[in-house]
């Protein structure tokens, strides 16, 4: 039988996916309490702290094209800001947080801890570890009250660096040898998100890897092409099992008051590096429902999103903005998904921070950010992570038409 539609029911389907292609979070401070946001991690998270601890006091992410978007080289590995610079806004958290190792910096609203080339094992040159990125949160406590400390937000993103090593120096390592890495590396992760449970933090976002094979550095380095580096995608996905897992241990603790969520990094950055639109359902209105999803991802997606906008090699994915490489630059950098080999550009980051914040349950669980920052502290979680949590996600007007793997 043939499809009936009409020029109505297409503009309807255009109109829908221009609402919800790029959500946009209304008020999003409004009913937030005030708290604060501390992040911690690798250079996805850090705020300008490398700069502190380095030799180079002007090293590339301080010096332009960095911030290039804001007019704004501050230590940020992106064009402009970067994820926790959008949480901080939504929590409305005025000039977003500062870094830590930062002398005189205004820590009311919390502070960055996370530091480039950090890792959770190993003891990276002029970088900090996890741990040492936790203790020395841990010696600046008497800076805010228990309560305060107990009701705010916790960040964290590493692993990447634990994981280029391992691939770069174990070339050949077998399974077993992959999995007790990982094991060790999740193991130690564990103890450090302990850590800092044990010094009163208990509301934690821990997004999952993404996958590392897909990287532009990495594609350029181990020759690929376009397609990704399979082996580092595979330590990845066995991190990211582990990660719900392992805060459902602390949450279920009786009476712990431990929160948390997981945000599926690892698919929402596939989503937005491969071009795969089915159109296994032949029926003329299921072709330009999948045409309109094509035309908006040229429109408002990336048309590049495999090399970085700023480098130089087959990708451009290293050297951006270091004195002695003659890197290039692209144009338009909010076409880009990367903006150097390993980093986001800000229109990235903003996408991945609006998924943090308030994305549906396919995305992010078993809360997103907004629902955690305002659940009562104390309370326990009557919801945990479980894994497949996209047949569990919540109805919403969404639903109607199911955009869900578009997100």
């Amino acid at each position: 039988m043939a499809c009936k539609f009409s020029f109505v029911s297409v503009m309807g389907v255009l109109l829908v996916l221009t609402i919800f292609h790029d959500p946009i979070i209304v008020d999003a401070g409004q009913g937030v309490p005030e708290v604060a946001l501390f992040t911690f991690g690798d250079s996805y998270y850090d705020a300008g702290n490398k700069a502190f601890l380095g030799k180079n006091k002007n090293p590339p992410q301080n010096l332009w094209p960095y911030g290039k978007s804001r007019d704004d080289p501050n230590g940020k590995f992106s064009d402009g800001y970067i994820v926790p610079d959008f949480i901080a806004e939504f929590m409305s958290i005025p000039n977003r947080i500062p870094p830590a190792l930062k002398p005189g910096a205004n820590l009311s609203r919390g502070a960055s801890f996370a530091v480039a080339d950090a890792s959770i094992l190993g003891a990276p040159v002029e970088s900090m570890t996890l741990n040492q990125q936790v203790n020395k949160f841990r010696s600046m406590i008497s800076t805010w009250s228990e309560d305060y400390i107990e009701k705010s937000l916790f960040m964290i993103y590493i692993g990447t660096e634990d994981y280029l090593n391992f691939t770069k120096f174990n070339p050949t390592a077998s399974a077993s040898a992959q999995q007790a890495f990982v094991t060790s590396v999740t193991n130690k992760l564990k103890t450090d998100i302990g850590l800092l449970y044990s010094l009163g933090a208990s509301k934690f976002a821990v997004p999952m890897l993404a996958p590392l094979g897909c990287l532009p550095i990495v594609r350029q380095e181990y020759k690929t092409g376009n397609d990704c580096y399979e082996p580092l995608n595979d330590l990845a996905k066995q991190h990211n099992e582990k990660i719900g897992p392992i805060l459902n241990e602390y949450a279920k603790k009786p009476n712990g008051g431990f929160q948390f969520t997981v945000l599926d990094f690892y698919n929402a950055v596939i989503r937005r590096t491969t071009r795969s639109y089915n159109y296994r359902k032949s029926t003329p209105l299921t072709v330009i429902v999948a045409y309109i999803f094509s035309t908006f991802e040229k429109i408002s997606g990336f048309y590049v999103a495999n090399s970085s906008c700023c480098g130089v090699g087959t990708h451009n994915a290293y050297g951006c903005g270091m004195a002695n490489v003659h890197s290039k630059l692209c144009e338009y950098q909010r076409s880009y998904f990367f903006f150097d080999g390993r980093h986001n550009t800000e229109k990235a980051q903003e996408e991945i921070a609006h998924l943090l914040y308030g994305a549906n349950t396919n995305v992010i669980h078993p809360m997103t950010v907004r629902e955690l920052i305002v659940f009562p502290a104390k309370e326990n979680m009557r919801e945990l992570w479980e894994p497949n949590t996209s047949i569990r996600r919540r109805r919403s007007s969404r639903d109607y038409l199911d955009l869900s793997a578009y997100y």
